[in-house]
């Protein structure tokens, strides 16, 4: 059975159907199926979009304050782009030994070549030792170049072997 022999049997019915009916009971048929056709197109096409653009009417002050925001936020960002960074006080033995015992850390040995500077701690608390490299981080624009850590026996002890290197600013961004 093809496709439109079945479509052509459901018109025949319904045909039939339609005929069977008088011409008032027609007529209330009609405006029934209008009355639902319009409802279909109302709750389907109509009301969406109604909701979608009172929603987008709601929100717009927030966006546009967000916006708002951006915008100066990038104009601070272009400000700060043109800005040298400010210096830091270049890394030398002396501090960072000063730093390592404000800490309470003990460095097995210290040596600077240049603008690196290799350590060596043994049995230092893990904990510690990152408190202390972020703090140089932050302060010092200071940087783990290069690290190995060995746990150690008692929980959160370690060996550490670290090179350090200080960005003193003038690398490209």
């Amino acid at each position: 059975m093809s496709l439109n022999t079945t479509v052509g049997r459901a018109r025949e019915r319904a045909a039939g159907y339609w005929i069977a009916r008088s011409e008032k009971e027609r007529r209330y048929l009609a405006a029934g199926f209008g009355v639902v056709l319009l409802a279909l197109v109302y709750t389907g096409l109509i009301e969406p979009a109604v909701e979608g653009r009172a929603r987008l009417q709601r929100s717009l002050p927030e966006l546009r304050q967000q916006a708002a925001q951006l915008a100066g936020m990038a104009d601070q960002a272009r400000a700060l782009a043109g800005q040298t960074p400010a210096p830091v006080t270049p890394m030398t033995r002396e501090s960072l030994m000063a730093s390592l015992s404000a800490r309470g850390i003990t460095p097995g040995s210290l040596t600077l070549t240049g603008e690196f500077a290799r350590m060596q701690v043994t049995g230092v608390s893990f904990a510690n030792l990152v408190s202390w490299l972020d703090a140089q981080r932050r302060e010092n624009r200071i940087a783990v170049q290069e690290g190995s850590f060995t746990a150690q026996d008692p929980v959160g002890q370690v060996d550490a072997n670290l090179t350090l290197r200080q960005d003193n600013g003038t690398a490209p961004r």
